[in-house]
């Protein structure tokens, strides 16, 4: 009977083990604690800075893999340049007469948390939240609603990134400027000017700074992170708006998606990719950030990109 017993709660232990989320979330009024099985996979700070970002975000060996700095201080790896690469965000650098990429002078604006709208967790977590732009005047111009999905895919682990911008009552332009737009700062140990084996690839072979400002679907950021070799890969999807996204990635770990920035990109200052959304007019941008073991062939980056590239997205 012991035996028996204690064999029905081994099945139940089991069970419960294999039933239990794997995700939960922690809401408080001015962010959202993320964890994976237990411990900490991210936080959404409705306010650093100027914009709610994404900080700390673990990869799978259980290291950062984005810089802590300026949300704490500077470690030796790390640089104290560009305050405004908070760890992972959205903004842009020129939307009317204001930047929402910098931060803290007279033409900056602020993205402010307006509201959650989800909030939950379960064998994925998803925060979608609402934000107004509000520009250099004090005006709020347009506003965003984005959704952010946490997954496991295997070894590695993804944020997928799903923001539809609206305008207000007024044209809003989103101007030509390589500053922009969905971007990550990577982990100084990670970055290729460490000197430590970083390596940016994209999907078309090009390596370290021949991938800057080149069009394509995916780019990879690997690098040491602790004792290991990990990847940070962000996958453009199809529906999203201008695919495929131009790169402003840097060796010293600025990585960001941006479709607007071609001028730069190009050295062409004939070329205009700005955008103008009119009065409720919007626009979506759809990426997946992969978080994986290795470098780009070990974390299997073009195989994601193509499983990814087939989940059902609207057309924005």
């Amino acid at each position: 009977m012991t035996r028996y017993l204690a064999s029905l709660l081994l099945i139940f232990m089991l069970a419960s083990t294999i039933m239990a989320d794997r995700f939960s979330v922690e809401k408080e009024s001015d962010k959202v604690t993320v964890n994976l099985d237990g411990k900490l996979f991210t936080e959404y700070l409705t306010k650093s800075g100027a914009k709610p970002v994404l900080w700390p975000v673990i990869g799978p060996n259980g290291e950062p893999v984005t810089r802590g700095f300026p949300m704490r201080e500077v470690s030796p790896d790390e640089k104290d340049d560009h305050v405004h690469h908070r760890s992972f965000w959205f903004t842009h650098g020129a939307v009317n007469d204001t930047s929402f990429w910098h931060e803290g002078s007279d033409s900056t604006g602020n993205i402010v948390h307006r509201e959650f709208l989800t909030v939950e967790g379960g064998d994925e977590a998803v925060i979608e939240t609402k934000n107004d732009w509000i520009d250099r005047h004090g005006d709020v111009i347009c506003h965003d609603v984005r959704k952010q999905t946490f997954g496991v895919a295997g070894d590695s682990r993804f944020i997928d990134f799903d923001i539809t911008l609206t305008a207000g009552d007024k044209p809003v332009t989103f101007g030509d400027t390589k500053e922009g737009s969905f971007g990550v700062r990577v982990a100084g140990t990670m970055r290729v000017n460490a000197n430590k084996g970083g390596k940016i690839v994209n999907s078309h072979g090009q390596e370290n700074k021949d991938a800057w400002g080149k069009q394509a679907p995916w780019v990879d950021y690997s690098g040491p992170a602790g004792d290991d070799i990990v990847g940070v890969a962000i996958l453009n999807h199809p529906k999203s708006f201008r695919y495929p996204s131009h790169w402003h990635v840097r060796t010293y770990g600025l990585f960001a998606a941006n479709v607007f920035g071609l001028h730069d990109f190009k050295g062409d200052s004939s070329i205009n990719a700005s955008h103008t959304l009119q009065p409720g007019e919007s626009m979506t941008f759809y990426y997946r950030v992969l978080l994986h073991p290795g470098d780009v062939k070990d974390g299997k980056v073009a195989e994601a990109f193509e499983e990814y590239s087939k989940t059902e997205k609207a057309s924005k």
